[in-house]
């Protein structure tokens, strides 16, 4: 259990070296960790926070930081990581998901609540961090999708109220009834990728205030609807439109929701 995260990161290497793009998945270095720890309690060495190793996270670091992408003179592969941790009880604050969490300056939390709630992929936006993953996202794509994360924090805030049966303004509910739209939008099968150009339209969609008289089990057949006429336009092979103004896009995106909802209640008329 010790050494088959280096096995693996030494097989992801070779494969590097020959100009390959490799991913190692670390599933889960939770275990790799107690592992050591283990190891480390037998050979009698001092122990440190959690009984860990004073050099557990010098370990993990040393690990992580193999991966990297080679210029064309040393054969121009790459190699990624992904580290998974288990949490304890959802402790973000334990000692190896701080110590992870420090290493990839960033992460995704997972939620159990979420997943058995329905939500999936089921990330807890509010604990998840990325310090440059938007640098990966198209300008447009960042704008509107930023404007999207603050409704949904909101939402979750206000929603937590709810709970203890707590009277809320008229605003309030409208805001909670948003987000819950929001929230049938963000679910997403396995294995199906979605073209940018349709995450353009429902965020744009979604920041106009399209969907707020939408019942949330019309939601998902909404987009369905709206996925199938955004590829038959073919905008989807087209990264050009996400460069196209604001305005053409609000046009565009009410008129695709007008014939989407047409083609629902036609589907859903006797």
């Amino acid at each position: 259990q010790y050494l088959a995260p280096f096995a693996g990161c030494a097989v992801a290497e070779y494969w590097m070296q020959q100009g390959r793009d490799t991913l190692v998945v670390y599933d889960d270095l939770s275990t790799h960790a107690k592992t050591y720890r283990e190891l480390s309690l037998l050979l009698r060495r001092p122990p440190g926070r959690e009984a860990y190793p004073g050099d557990i996270f010098s370990v993990h670091a040393r690990l992580l930081e193999r991966s990297t992408c080679l210029n064309a003179a040393h054969g121009g592969g790459s190699m990624t990581a992904l580290p998974i941790i288990e949490t304890n009880q959802g402790e973000i604050a334990a000692y190896i998901p701080t110590n992870l969490i420090s290493i990839t300056d960033g992460q995704l939390y997972l939620d159990r609540e979420l997943f058995a709630g329905g939500f999936r992929p089921a990330i807890d936006i509010a604990r998840s961090v990325s310090r440059i993953g938007g640098q990966a996202q198209h300008p447009r794509i960042k704008e509107e999708a930023g404007r999207m994360k603050l409704d949904y924090l909101q939402f979750m805030e206000l929603e937590a109220f709810t709970r203890f049966g707590a009277r809320l303004e008229a605003s309030m509910e409208a805001a909670i009834a948003r987000g819950r739209i929001l929230r049938e939008i963000l679910k997403q099968d396995r294995l199906e990728p979605l073209p940018v150009t349709f995450q353009m339209a429902w965020l744009v969609a979604f920041n106009d205030g399209c969907f707020a008289d939408t019942d949330i089990e019309q939601v998902q057949p909404l987009l369905n609807i709206l996925l199938t006429g955004i590829e038959q336009t073919g905008l989807e092979q087209s990264s050009l439109a996400l460069d196209s103004p604001r305005e053409a896009w609000s046009e565009a995106v009410s008129q695709w929701l007008a014939g989407a909802h047409g083609r629902l209640a036609e589907q859903l008329a006797p």
